[in-house]
């Protein structure tokens, strides 16, 4: 059964566990580096735990647990910003930028609203932690832009100096550049390299 909220890859589960087929370019490179962290950051973080690793796949046990999507959708936006925050400060103490952070990786107990897991490790880096602040918040801004008054909890959760919108901004047209450039080299001029051409358009006109 297909994985609902997958975009890149082919992940599919049947209730105890998940795999993950890695598509696209670097696929064996980004299929590495999410083995790689999610064997690391196992008891350190809320993380699926590795079932078995093959060329192409990555099997990993199936975590319960509300999508952040869902859970925005139905208007959690508070509860689950504040603890994206609080998460990705943990994270972030260790030293990890995500790379692709926000709550459409992440799983959250239904009642409690605690993480349950973080997912999706295949752009995780040594980096600064202004790459996940700023993906955060352009998540919730071009896919939830209704909940941006509640990016505030976000910020205030995580407990620390929050970059100025410039710098803010300026990370997430890079990373959109990023995208184009993955999307154009998997299919050059198809509707992916489109779309985030208009989104890095849509992106340069925000303003805080």
């Amino acid at each position: 059964m297909a994985v609902e909220h997958g975009y890149t890859n082919s992940t599919v589960g049947d209730g105890a566990l998940v795999v993950k087929c890695y598509q696209g370019p670097d696929a064996g490179v980004r299929l590495r580096t999410e083995a790689r962290f999610l064997r690391r950051l196992r008891g350190r973080l809320p993380v699926p735990r590795v079932h078995s690793v093959t060329d192409t796949s990555v099997s990993m046990r199936f975590v319960p647990g509300a999508h952040g999507q869902d859970l925005l959708d139905d208007g959690r936006a508070a509860e689950v910003l504040a603890e994206c925050g609080r998460t990705l400060a943990r994270l972030h103490r260790l030293g990890i930028v995500h790379g692709d952070y926000g709550p459409q990786n992440m799983l959250f107990d239904p009642v409690t609203y605690e993480t349950a897991a973080i997912l999706d490790w295949e752009w995780a880096h040594p980096g600064h932690p202004l790459e996940d602040l700023a993906w955060c918040e352009w998540i919730v801004r071009a896919h939830h832009p209704e909940h941006v008054p509640h990016l505030r909890h976000f910020f205030d959760a995580y407990a620390a100096a929050v970059p100025a919108w410039p710098d803010r901004h300026a990370c997430m047209l890079a990373r959109c550049r990023d995208l184009l450039d993955f999307s154009a080299r998997w299919e050059p001029g198809g509707e992916s390299e489109k779309l985030w051409r208009r989104r890095i358009d849509d992106t340069a006109t925000w303003t805080p």
